[in-house]
């Protein structure tokens, strides 16, 4: 079995790291660039960026906010939140990016994916969806865009795996009605997508102890976990997590 990653999500808004509940009442509580180096130090596996209101206000990335996380940290890195061409991406992985991310911009033209695929490699871009529980979606789930605010017609399964097809090299699967409540991950939508398509899957939305991680490894078969709320806020650190795994019989790089 492959390693486990742990990733530690950093959702930032006007230059700083935010953290909300289903999309709504962010608090602001940190400098991303700090942040990100903390993490980097405790033995994190990789950091997600996101520029959660860029794609909403139409506007570009904070490119300044990138360059500085990635001279701070040594581990594979992705950004999204408004890449909305080949040349936004490129600009992001000559910033220090590892891997770029898009959301709502690859909805509206999926063949931003393709491009993107062909210019810089499938490793290098990343499929963010950000999925609704709705029954009347043939899968179940409905996929968001723009930060969960707008509703779209696609079903989450059949773009996933569309996306796959396009190009994407790897899947952020976040679950709209679990985001930041703390109550554990989308298990049924996770296993869904990560049992369907041959990439990568890395949950997201609603970590808030260890055995939830434990848990959508095992139950949820993803391949990775996104963690904000549990760490941001102190109740757990990376090697605390990274241990209970390990303790559970679980592939983990353990920091030394």
């Amino acid at each position: 079995m492959l390693q486990k990653r742990v990733i530690v999500c950093l959702d930032v808004r006007d230059g700083k790291t935010t953290k909300g509940v289903k999309f709504e009442g962010n608090i602001d509580i940190g400098d991303p660039v700090e942040m990100a180096r903390e993490y980097y130090e405790a033995g994190v596996d990789e950091l997600v960026f996101y520029d959660i209101t860029a794609s909403a206000e139409r506007r570009g990335i904070m490119i300044d906010v990138v360059r500085k996380v990635a001279q701070q940290i040594f581990i594979p890195f992705s950004v999204g939140g408004g890449i909305g061409s080949v040349d936004d991406m490129r600009q992001v992985l000559l910033a220090g990016a590892e891997k770029v991310s898009v959301n709502s911009q690859a909805v509206r033209d999926p063949a931003i994916i393709s491009a993107g695929a062909k210019r810089f490699g499938s490793q290098a871009i990343v499929l963010g969806m950000d999925a609704l529980a709705d029954p009347a979606m043939p899968s179940g789930y409905r996929v968001t865009i723009d930060g969960g605010r707008v509703k779209t017609d696609r079903d989450a399964l059949e773009w996933a795996k569309h996306a796959v097809e396009l190009g994407a090299g790897e899947i952020v699967l976040n679950s709209v009605d679990a985001d930041g409540t703390r109550d554990g991950y989308e298990l049924t939508a996770t296993k869904l997508i990560a049992t369907s398509v041959g990439v990568p899957v890395i949950a997201s939305g609603g970590a808030g102890t260890p055995q939830h991680l434990v848990d959508v490894f095992v139950q949820g078969r993803a391949d990775a976990a996104l963690v904000a709320s549990m760490v941001h806020f102190g109740e757990y650190s990376i090697p605390a997590i990274k241990e209970h795994l390990a303790a559970n019989g679980l592939p983990v790089r353990l920091k030394i």
